[in-house]
């Protein structure tokens, strides 16, 4: 599971593609579970999260070689607030929201027949959602990212390149993979590691209605003072359920999705890169258990 999350929040990095302009609005509710430790023991506390979130992707040059590839500027970002209903955990979890809002500006552009060159460069702050007045800028990440994709299908995109951010206070480079494949039509298909990661598979009933099963990963930072020293809590839930798509017109739909949330890591860590690898050697991650889990978004193309 370490892993899995680790390529997830590197994947995140790299943001949409914003080839056609977007919007969406939404919000999530997991409900409370029991909290558990490093060693998987279960510590007697529990909590629950709610989580509403915006943002936009939006071209600002657009155009398409002989091939149909797009060669493109555009701009995103993304706004977010998350309150934890945390209950006998002020050891382990002391603050209560994580308040995330990010900025990057996207270059894409044909190399080849088969290659494009991504390029993205941002900006995010990452804070305690309880303390608008002490904003500091130990709260901002600087955040880039370079990717080769490779076309190997129509619907099929695979890339790999470099990702920086400045989590630890100075520039670090890692790893960044990202996916993209479709399949439209009666059946659709979707796996994606642009923005986070979804797998999805469902049915289109009408151009009004579809239904998919749904896997996600997501995440909340925030960077904290805590005993005197710099930390960095983090939050990353998987969740899984049914979502019923309703299309209100072309360009306005409404997901709602019903599911569980079957892992939701919470922990502090100091901002090096020594304990960084010493978390990742750990077998466990304090988290919390099973959980049911509800969202509702709205989302508008042009």
């Amino acid at each position: 599971m370490r892993r899995l999350l680790l390529i997830g929040f590197m994947a995140g990095l790299i943001g949409g593609l914003p080839v056609t302009a977007q919007l969406y609005l939404r919000t999530d509710y997991i409900t409370s579970s029991s909290f558990w430790d490093e060693t998987n023991r279960k510590t007697g506390g529990s909590g629950g999260a709610k989580l509403i979130q915006g943002g936009f992707n939006a071209p600002i040059y657009l155009k398409t070689d002989k091939n149909n590839r797009p060669k493109m500027w555009g701009i995103g970002g993304g706004i977010s607030y998350m309150n934890m209903n945390n209950k006998q955990l002020a050891s382990h979890i002391d603050l209560s929201c994580i308040f995330n809002a990010q900025i990057a500006l996207t270059h894409l552009r044909p190399i080849s027949e088969k290659w494009s060159l991504l390029a993205s460069l941002g900006i995010g702050m990452y804070t305690d959602g309880g303390k608008f007045s002490k904003y500091s800028f130990n709260d901002l990440l600087g955040q880039g990212a370079v990717v080769m994709i490779w076309h190997l299908a129509k619907n099929l995109d695979l890339g790999m390149g470099i990702a920086l951010n400045t989590t630890f206070g100075y520039p670090m480079a890692f790893p960044a993979i990202c996916l993209d494949w479709n399949l439209e039509g009666r059946f659709l298909v979707n796996v994606s590691m642009m923005d986070g990661m979804e797998i999805s598979a469902g049915i289109r009933f009408n151009d009004r209605f579809q239904l998919r099963l749904v896997g996600e990963m997501n995440g909340s930072l925030a960077m904290v003072k805590r005993n005197g020293k710099k930390q960095m809590f983090t939050q990353q839930y998987v969740t899984t359920g049914l979502r019923p798509e309703f299309a209100i017109s072309k360009s306005l739909s409404i997901p709602v999705t019903i599911g569980i949330s079957p892992y939701r890591a919470a922990y502090y860590q100091d901002r090096s890169l020594k304990a960084f690898f010493k978390t990742m050697d750990r077998e466990y991650d304090p988290h919390f258990s099973l959980a049911f889990h509800l969202s509702a978004a709205i989302k508008y193309g042009f």
